[in-house]
């Protein structure tokens, strides 16, 4: 793996719609990201005990467990709760927002969804203190190796 890779943030997107995995990965890989999608939780849960990602967007509803459920599972696991997890939805639930706020959510975008906003929410969640963090400490462990 070369440097330009090892620096390139990993998003994962877990929606069971494939027009929407394709358009979020289209849109993301535009920007720079390297993108993994998942079409269930439990897929997107496999997909994390060997991957950290830099930021997970989840749909709310998902076949199985929702994108709530897999939010509060995610902020469980030590390795994984300072990803921040941002919420890619059409759901028309009552308050909604709030609740996904509650589980451990950092933003939660309406579909359909706007590319341009999603990009700088992106952005935005790729900048919050707890991941700089992660990935100077990250960086410094390799650094050891040597």
């Amino acid at each position: 793996m070369n440097v330009t890779q090892q620096q390139q943030p990993l998003v994962l997107v877990i929606d069971d719609e494939p027009e929407v995995l394709g358009m979020v990965a289209t849109v993301l890989s535009g920007a720079g990201l390297a993108c993994h999608c998942c079409s269930t939780s439990e897929s997107a849960i496999d997909f994390t005990r060997d991957n950290v990602p830099d930021l997970i967007i989840s749909d709310i509803n998902l076949a199985g467990r929702s994108g709530l459920e897999l939010c509060e599972r995610i902020k469980e696991d030590p390795a994984l709760r300072d990803v921040p997890v941002m919420f890619l939805s059409g759901a028309q639930i009552p308050d909604i927002i709030r609740r996904s706020h509650a589980v451990g959510g950092t933003y939660y975008l309406r579909k359909p969804f706007d590319p341009t906003v999603l990009v700088e929410l992106v952005d935005k969640a790729l900048w919050m203190p707890q991941v700089v963090g992660r990935h100077v400490r990250q960086q410094q462990l390799v650094g050891t190796r040597d």
